[in-house]
C-alpha cells in the first residue's frame, strides 16, 4: 500500500525534496518569521567546548530550547553563567540543517533580574534629566571649610567607618553627625528620604554625605529610588553622593551637589587637609611680620635723611624750621608705628584665633575628649577597638583620666 501511495503521488505530478532542502526551508522561514527577539529562561546543560562557543538549553516549567552562544558574540561577566541561572537572551531563531533541530542564536545575555533593573535605572535617568535635574547650574557648591558634616547611611555599615576615618586624619576636629537609615531594601528609600528631611530640618549641618559601601546592582537599588532622587536635589543643604565603588552609577549620584567614587573619597571631598591649612596660616602669619618690619625700616630711613640735612642746614631759620619737621616727623612716625603695630597685632590675633579654632584642644575645651589605649597611646575610633579589663587614657581639657573598661556598649 506505501508502495502504491508514493506511485499515485508521483503519478499526480507531485516532486519530492531531500531532508537537506526541507530544513533549509524550514531555516529560512524560521530566520524571516521571527526576527530577534529576547527569550528569558533557565539555563541547564551548559557545555563550553574548546572553540570558545557556549551552548546551553533554555528552559521553563513546560518547555525549552536549544541556545548557541558563539564566542565573537561573548563579552563581559556572562560568560560566568551557570546551570540554573535565570537570563535573558537576546537573538534570532534559527534551525541546525545538520541534524534538523530548532535553535536560538544568542547574540547577548543579561541577568534576568539585573537587565531588568538596568533598563529601569535607564529610564529613571531618562525622565530625570529631561526634567533638567542633572544640570550643573542649579548645583551647589561646597562650603570651604565646613562646621559641621552629616552622614546619612547605616550606623553599623562599613560606610561610616570610613568616612570618620578620614575625616578623624584630615581635620578632626570637624564634627560629624550620623542619620541613620537602612541602604538597602524595601524600605530604604524611605528611611533615606527621612533622615535627608531631619538634617533639613534640624540645620546643624552646612554638608552632608550620602551613601553606602559597594554591592551588586540590585543592592545599590535604593539609591534608585525617584521619590529620593527628587528629594536629593530638593535639599537645601549641600549634597554628596557616595554610592558604591568607582565604577557604580546611580540616579543619587547623578542629582547630588558632587560625586564621589567612593566614601572615603567623599570625606576627602568634604573637608580641607588640616596640614594644609596650618601651613596656609603661618604663611600668612610671616607675612604680616614682614610687611610691618619693612614699613618700621622704611620710616628709619626717611628719620635718617631728614636729621642728616637738619645737620647740613646753617642758618637759624633753617634750623628751626627743619627742628619743627623733625618733631612732625616723629610724631608721624610714632602715629604710624603704633598703627602697623596693632594692624599686625590684630592680624595675628585673628590668625592664632583660627588656628585655636581648629586644633583638638579647642574641642577638648568644649566638653569633648580624646580617649587613647593606655598601653600604647592610639587614638580610639570605635568602641570596637577595646575590651573589658582594658586601660584607657581620657585627655580632657585641664589634664588626663585614666580608666578600666567595665563594659562595651554598641
Amino acid at each position: 500500500m506505501e508502495n502504491l501511495g508514493q506511485a499515485n503521488a508521483f503519478a499526480s505530478g507531485m516532486s519530492a525534496i531531500t531532508v537537506s532542502q526541507l530544513n533549509r526551508q524550514a531555516k529560512s522561514m524560521l530566520e524571516q518569521g521571527l526576527g530577534r527577539l529576547w527569550v528569558e529562561g533557565e539555563i541547564s546543560n551548559i557545555a563550553r567546548p574548546a572553540s570558545g562557543h557556549v551552548y546551553f538549553t533554555l528552559k521553563d516549567n513546560s518547555a525549552q530550547v536549544r541556545a548557541a552562544f558563539f564566542r565573537q558574540r561573548q563579552r563581559g561577566p556572562t560568560l560566568n553563567f551557570k546551570d540554573g541561572d535565570q537570563i535573558l537572551a537576546y537573538g534570532r531563531v534559527s534551525l541546525y540543517e545538520a541534524r534538523g533541530d530548532y535553535q536560538l542564536i544568542v547574540e547577548q545575555v543579561e541577568f534576568a533580574g539585573e537587565g531588568a533593573l538596568k533598563r529601569q535605572f535607564e529610564v529613571l535617568k531618562k525622565k530625570l534629566g529631561a526634567e533638567g535635574l542633572f544640570d550643573e547650574d542649579r548645583k551647589q557648591p561646597l562650603p570651604a571649610f565646613p562646621q559641621r558634616i552629616g552622614v546619612v547611611t547605616s550606623a553599623s555599615g562599613a560606610a561610616i567607618r570610613d568616612i570618620i576615618s578620614v575625616l578623624g586624619r584630615r581635620f578632626p576636629s570637624i564634627p560629624v553627625v550620623v542619620y541613620p537609615a537602612a541602604v538597602q531594601g524595601d524600605a530604604a528609600p524611605a528611611e533615606l528620604i527621612a533622615a535627608l528631611a531631619a538634617a533639613t530640618r534640624r540645620k546643624e549641618c552646612d554638608v552632608l554625605i550620602i551613601g553606602r559601601g559597594g554591592g551588586s546592582l540590585e543592592d545599590l537599588m535604593a539609591f534608585n529610588d525617584e521619590p529620593l532622587a527628587r528629594a536629593i536635589a530638593d535639599c537645601p543643604i549641600p549634597v554628596i553622593s557616595a554610592v558604591g565603588h568607582e565604577v557604580d552609577f546611580t540616579i543619587a549620584d547623578f542629582v547630588a551637589d558632587v560625586r564621589a567614587p567612593t566614601p572615603s573619597g567623599a570625606a576627602e571631598i568634604a573637608v580641607p587637609d588640616r596640614a594644609d591649612w596650618l601651613r596656609a596660616l603661618n604663611t600668612l602669619a610671616t607675612r604680616i611680620v614682614r610687611l610691618g618690619r619693612r614699613s618700621l625700616e622704611d620710616l628709619g630711613q626717611s628719620l635718617d635723611w631728614l636729621s642728616r640735612r637738619l645737620v647740613q642746614t646753617s642758618p637759624a631759620v633753617a634750623l628751626e624750621r627743619s627742628a619743627t619737621r623733625l618733631a612732625s616727623l616723629q610724631r608721624r612716625l610714632s602715629s604710624t608705628t603704633q598703627t602697623a603695630v596693632s594692624k599686625v597685632s590684630h592680624r595675628l590675633q585673628l590668625a592664632m584665633r583660627g588656628l585655636h579654632s581648629v586644633s583638638p584642644l579647642a574641642t577638648l575645651e568644649r566638653g569633648y575628649a580624646i580617649v587613647e589605649d593606655a598601653t600604647s597611646g592610639r587614638v580610639l575610633l570605635a568602641a570596637t577597638e577595646t575590651k573589658p579589663g582594658d586601660d584607657i587614657r581620657a585627655r580632657l581639657a585641664d589634664g588626663a583620666v585614666i580608666a578600666t573598661v567595665k563594659k562595651i556598649d554598641g
